[in-house]
């Protein structure tokens, strides 16, 4: 029996982070990973989709994906080889629990007796008193017909592995997948269709934003077709249903589910942990990422904020629970990006949830066309959106679009987490000529 104070399962973003923590507090660590280092975000997501967003060609992007990945992913096998840390290249399942027979260091720090969990892998059984689970997500297949043994449809991870540029790309779904290859690929010069559901783009970002955001996509080539149903796949024919009801068809070399993840739970046994899944599949947490007795769930798997940073977060709050220490993590602030051209970025409520909880608040808006380095730059077509308490002048929120816009959302939630008002703002210094100037001439 192989005896640890803590058990990971996931060596993602959330996974690597808790486990690289915990090994610095000097907890002995084990971490289960059938797949690649990284998780879902280096290997096939986050990371991989950058370098298509700032290469030039197909073939420059294949190939700076060939490079950047494995480098970083040998950094995450680094942080992996700490000596309070053993990696388990396998995929793991729980079978048990009951008294802890172990030395532990959780014990000696907490001066507590804890209880033993058990995991197996082959003829080896690993225990620990604390869990960490950090399976992350994978593609969620909506059940439309023709879809999933058709090998003209892809998810994500099937588009990056793409050796030929498609002439013709259908995409279904327009949230932050959809939109961020709709644009890469359009600049690499494929033929680009998007078909979405809803009203509008991208329903984490503010509406106004976002339908000026989707706008200049049109502009630049992308044909969307909203509030449309897919109905049905045929080899490389999509058809759909339009918003009146009309029967609509596209062709396509290849098709993009982009309908969103799923939380990845499939194989972990978690009954033997008592833990009953919620109706969308992930693993109920409470606000500490605890999902049973000195058991947490990070990250995608539990649904909450499914995004690379989120994970990291909640790993350094579960982590802290597991030692008795506090933070001062606020997960109510929680920016977030989408790497379109022009790039688009939130942090905050939308403006429309702001009015039907009946807050009181003003929006300050300013634009790209003002700011002489966005002029200087060519990149005039943008506008952010910055929401104030009317009470107290507390920062709310800010949705903005074009370039550089993740960076000046992220100032703000800086300025969120340390309760700026917006008075506050307005004396802070800025450098000119920069694109910050856009947020406070906002503040003014």
């Amino acid at each position: 029996m192989n005896c640890f104070d803590l058990i990971i399962i996931g060596a993602g973003p959330g996974g690597y982070r808790a486990a690289e923590y915990a090994a610095k507090q000097g907890l002995k660590v084990v971490i289960f990973e059938g797949e690649n280092v990284g998780g879902t975000c280096l290997n096939v997501g986050c990371i991989p989709t950058k370098t298509y967003v700032h290469s030039k060609t197909f073939e420059e992007a294949r190939e700076r994906m060939s490079q950047v990945v494995p480098q970083l992913r040998s950094g995450v096998e680094g942080i992996l080889s700490h000596p309070n840390i053993t990696l388990i290249r396998e995929n793991a399942s729980f079978e048990n629990h009951g008294d802890c027979p172990c030395d532990s260091s959780v014990a000696e720090i907490m001066g507590t007796v804890p209880v033993i969990r058990v995991i197996r892998v082959g003829e080896e059984t690993y225990t620990a008193p604390h869990i960490i689970l950090a399976t992350g997500s994978e593609t969620k297949w909506l059940p439309i017909e023709g879809t999933r043994t058709n090998p003209h449809v892809v998810d994500s991870t099937g588009l990056l592995n793409l050796d030929t540029l498609p002439r013709r790309l259908c995409i279904i779904g327009a949230g932050v997948i959809g939109m961020e290859f709709a644009s890469v690929f359009n600049r690499f010069g494929s033929e680009v269709t998007v078909i979405e559901y809803l009203k509008e783009c991208l329903p984490a970002l503010d509406s106004d934003i976002a339908k000026r955001l989707r706008k200049q996509m049109e502009k630049e080539g992308i044909t969307f077709h909203m509030q449309c149903a897919v109905k049905q796949v045929d080899g490389g024919q999509v058809s759909f249903e339009n918003k009146k009801g009309q029967t609509e068809s596209v062709e396509a070399d290849v098709i993009l589910m982009a309908t969103g993840r799923k939380p990845r739970t499939q194989g972990l046994n978690l009954a033997a942990l008592g833990i009953t899944l919620t109706p969308q599949g992930a693993i109920p947490v409470d606000d500490n990422y605890r999902a049973g007795d000195e058991i947490y769930a990070i990250g995608d798997v539990n649904g909450r904020q499914m995004l690379a940073h989120a994970a990291e977060m909640q790993a350094v709050r579960a982590v802290n629970q597991i030692l008795g220490k506090h933070d001062n993590i606020d997960f109510s602030i929680m920016p977030a990006a989408i790497f379109t051209s022009p790039e688009a970025a939130c942090v905050g409520p939308l403006e429309d949830q702001l009015k039907e909880q009946g807050v009181d608040y003003v929006c300050k808006k300013s634009f790209w066309r003002a700011n002489g380095k966005a002029l200087a730059m060519n990149e005039t077509e943008g506008m952010l959106k910055l929401f104030v308490s009317s009470q107290d002048g507390l920062l709310l929120g800010c949705h903005a679009y074009d370039a550089h816009a993740a960076d000046i959302v992220q100032e703000v939630s800086v300025l969120m987490c340390k309760h700026t008002t917006l008075s506050e703002l307005s004396d802070m210094v800025h450098i000119h000529p920069t694109l910050s100037e856009i947020l406070k001439s906002a503040a003014e």
